[in-house]
């Protein structure tokens, strides 16, 4: 809340009727106060000229509104909008001509039957008082150094306008949601780089031990026994990896050799790994292993 504005925020400059419709001040409601006054039958204020009978043709419903008033935040802002609007200075403020003008919109306020905040009244009271004491003569400025009785006011006045003057300022800026909005946009990567996953032991462990319970679900008769040797495997793994590209683990176990067969190819893999000679991969987390030689 602007200082001085007091408690008529809302309520005190905007004013409701009786009836409960909401009503405000157009720049031609506030006119000289010796052009109409409070007993003179004057039924509205158009364009700055008094009717004081309504046109034969207009119809005015019940619940319509009987005027267009402009809103004021309190009583400092409807006195600031009466010295702008007159291009008064306000260090040198006619308190007389004010004064009149504001009392002449009091009355009009409630003419129109408006219920005024109290601090309206107040400020009407303070006004009169200042236009009083400055028309009392003054005492000599050698004997008494007498303050000017409009310097409260004044201060009052600059000091609102300031702050109605920074408001102004910062309702003009761009507010979100209001004057921006923002707009969220996912942007997929055409060519997103692709990232080996590291292979683990139990990874190892796992394809293994996957390979030997399908190996075992397949019953085969052997007829020969087979000596199985890993240094003759690691050979035979080599001459599989020699053209460089990948080879799906599950390619070196064959379920026909039963599992001896599983546990020395799985060997003699480990040894080339352990050796350097051979590397593992998986394009992800629990996806397919593969073997490849390793380059030089």
């Amino acid at each position: 809340m602007c200082p001085g504005s007091g408690s008529g925020r809302g309520d005190a400059g905007r004013g409701k009727n009786r009836r409960g419709n909401s009503v405000h001040v157009s720049d031609d409601a506030v006119t000289p106060s010796d052009q109409i006054s409070a007993d003179d039958g004057v039924r509205a204020v158009v364009a700055g000229k008094a009717l004081e009978q309504w046109p034969a043709d207009l119809y005015i419903p019940p619940e319509a509104l009987e005027v267009v008033l402009e809103s004021f935040e309190g009583p400092l802002d409807l006195l600031l909008y009466l010295i702008r609007k007159q291009n008064i200075d306000i260090l040198n403020l006619p308190v007389a001509d004010i004064t009149r003008q504001y009392t002449h919109y009091i009355d009009l306020m409630q003419r129109m039957r408006l219920d005024l905040a109290a601090d309206y009244l107040v400020m009407a009271t303070m006004l009169a008082e200042i236009k009083s004491r400055m028309l009392l003569p003054r005492p000599d400025p050698e004997e008494e150094d007498e303050e000017d009785p409009r310097a409260a006011l004044i201060k009052r006045l600059q000091e609102y306008e300031r702050f109605k003057n920074a408001a102004e300022t910062l309702d003009d800026r761009p507010r979100l949601e209001r004057d921006l909005y923002l707009v969220y946009a996912r942007v997929e990567d055409p060519d997103p780089p692709k990232v080996e996953a590291r292979v683990e032991l139990d990874d190892l462990v796992a394809a293994m031990r996957s390979a030997m319970m399908s190996a075992a679900r397949r019953q085969h008769l052997q007829m020969v026994p087979e000596t199985f040797s890993v240094r003759e495997r690691m050979t035979q793994i080599l001459d599989r990896v020699r053209s460089g590209e990948y080879v799906a683990l599950g390619d070196f176990f064959t379920s026909e050799e039963g599992r001896k067969g599983l546990v020395v190819s799985f060997i003699a893999i480990l040894e080339l790994v352990r050796d350097g000679i051979l590397t593992v991969a998986q394009n992800e987390a629990f996806s397919q292993i593969h073997v490849k030689a390793k380059s030089a």
